[in-house]
């Protein structure tokens, strides 16, 4: 019969290792789920260029990248920053594109949503004014399924602060002046008519035209930037004559164009100018009213977007027109991912770079891995400080019962049929 103290130690033992099963049993099962869940919606491999793809860049690639026996689908991706402005407060947030033509994307969204935890939710994006927004999102601003919100594109945040700092500038006369004034010396009473054209020498053009490029690419405010801009449009399509006489013709629109772009510049008020800027305000992108006719469940641990939203709409908050950022992969088997990229990679060209949906998750999948080598960890500890408790507790009892060991001595036990009844007990 086992004594007292070998059965705490040994239910000491498997309480602890039971705890430490369990608990690896629910992390193996969490990267599991995360990963059957994400891979469902989300790219398996990601290919990008340089800058964004116009449309016909992007569906010659795509038609490339579909001719792979391990490419199920390819299709338009991107993604970009928003700030929503809900009935309660106002957050920025991450977007990604749902190219909603693809029945694979929008069959991994629907799968990624959780109807019994937010009934009614649909993965239907349309075309321009629904979206799908994560649980932690609807949480934070107190939204449900059905609600309007407006999102606002951060490229208006952006745009904003350019007009803004643009307005702390001086006038482009006041911040350049030794250009400004070889520019007024070849634009000033200089010109020449002959018939129904205006001329400028040579010399008068070489001097103002790389003075101007240089003011063109230099921070100033957006009314002086687009004059500046005509003043060298003009001056681009002036022709240059073909006798000795090295000239460049205007016809009287284009000096009359150069002409008062130059006059405009050259007695600009600074305040009457800001207030040009601000009026250019209004050219940006207004906020889009949304229906949000989905909520998935997501985690702080794992990266997701916030929003999902139609194709269209993601171009227009991102301000990339008709191109995209790049091009979403899904593969057939996801977990063959990294052997896709080392194979397709060199394939496709230097000029593209390819990204594993591991590359994307990788932190969290580290984090994963780091907690469950910790768990290993904990359980070996464990195991070792039961090993040592036991063999304290043997070690107590052989003491404690040298009576009983003389007496089974003394009946002829040997040593091994006497270490055989501790070992049992």
């Amino acid at each position: 019969m086992l004594s007292s103290f070998s059965l705490i130690s040994l239910v000491g033992v498997m309480l602890g290792v039971l705890a430490l099963v369990v608990v690896m049993a629910v992390f193996a099962g969490l990267e599991r789920n995360v990963k059957q869940r994400y891979l469902e919606s989300l790219p398996h491999i990601l290919v990008m260029g340089q800058s964004p793809m116009v449309r016909e860049e992007a569906d010659g690639l795509i038609t490339r990248l579909k001719e792979l026996p391990q490419v199920e689908s390819a299709t338009a991706y991107v993604a970009d920053n928003v700030v929503i402005d809900a009935p309660t407060d106002q957050r920025p947030v991450d977007f990604r594109a749902v190219d909603t033509s693809d029945p694979t994307q929008v069959e991994g969204l629907k799968k990624l949503l959780d109807q019994e935890a937010y009934p009614g939710s649909s993965a239907d994006l349309g075309l321009d004014d629904r979206v799908v927004i994560s649980s932690l999102v609807a949480e934070s601003l107190h939204l449900q399924v059905g609600d309007k919100i407006r999102l606002v594109s951060t490229r208006n945040v952006r745009e904003v602060m350019q007009i803004f700092k643009s307005t702390e500038q001086p006038p482009v006369r006041e911040a350049f002046p030794e250009k400004w004034a070889t520019i007024r010396k070849s634009f000033s009473g200089t010109w020449k008519t002959s018939g129904e054209n205006h001329t400028l020498t040579f010399a008068q053009w070489r001097d103002a035209y790389p003075l101007l490029v240089d003011i063109l690419n230099e921070e100033t405010r957006r009314v002086e930037h687009n004059r500046v801009k005509a003043i060298l449009d003009a001056m681009d399509v002036a022709e240059k004559s073909d006798d000795s006489e090295g000239v460049f013709i205007f016809t009287a629109a284009q000096k009359e164009e150069a002409e008062k772009a130059f006059v405009e510049l050259d007695t600009a008020d600074a305040s009457k100018l800001d207030s040009e800027v601000m009026g250019s305000l209004k050219d940006l992108v207004l906020p889009k009213e949304v229906e949000v006719i989905g909520i998935y469940p997501a985690s702080m641990m794992a990266a997701t977007p916030a929003l999902f939203m139609p194709l269209p709409l993601a171009q227009g908050l991102a301000g990339l027109g008709d191109s995209v950022q790049g091009i979403r992969v899904t593969l057939a088997d996801p977990y063959q991912a990294e052997a896709f990229k080392a194979e397709i990679g060199p394939r496709l060209g230097e000029e593209w770079s390819l990204f594993t949906w591991g590359d994307a998750y990788e932190p969290f999948f580290r984090l994963i891995a780091q907690q469950r080598v910790m768990m290993y960890f904990v359980l070996i500890f464990i195991m070792l400080v039961s090993a040592f408790s036991i063999m304290a507790v043997m070690f107590t009892i052989t003491i404690q019962k040298r009576r009983e060991i003389g007496v089974m001595k003394s009946l002829g036990a040997s040593s091994g049929q006497i270490i055989r009844v501790f070992l049992y007990q």
